[in-house]
């Protein structure tokens, strides 16, 4: 099981995560078309020919969720009970139908659990930069997560 146990998370480390993503066509496609989403801005090229940016933009929600998606391998694959909440989601800048992504993640805050002594609450932060190292998207995310069994 490569995900971290809650006794092994540390506030304050960061993962810079090795797997990185180069978002295609069909990527976009499938997501927004998938997720009912029918805005010109994700399917039409030549609607957005003429928009400030001159080419589609990938879907957000797949920017997000691609973000958070590499980081399981690295810190809850396995460990995580359930994911508790996505605060802050932010786009600072588009990405585009050929950009790679790399993902970093940081702890941020761990506490006790109330309700559940084998498990912690860990709040994440992950932030995607493209090729260029310019930064795309940023989002808080707080999940429940196993201790390590005694």
């Amino acid at each position: 099981m490569p995900g971290l146990w809650f006794d092994e998370l540390a506030v304050g480390r960061v993962f810079d995560h090795p797997i990185r993503r180069t978002v295609t066509e069909t990527d976009n496609l499938l997501f927004t078309t998938l997720s009912h989403n029918p805005a010109a801005l994700h399917l039409d090229a030549e609607y957005m020919k003429d928009s400030e940016y001159g080419r589609v933009l990938v879907n957000s929600c797949f920017t997000l969720s691609l973000m958070v998606g590499v980081s399981v391998g690295d810190t809850t694959l396995g460990t995580a009970v359930a994911n508790l909440g996505w605060d802050e989601v932010r786009f600072p800048a588009p990405v585009f139908i050929g950009d790679t992504l790399r993902i970093e993640t940081e702890v941020l805050e761990l506490r006790e659990s109330k309700s559940r002594p084998e498990a912690g609450i860990v709040t994440f932060a992950h932030r995607a930069f493209n090729q260029d190292g310019v930064l795309v998207a940023t989002c808080k995310r707080s999940g429940l997560q196993r201790r390590k069994p005694s």
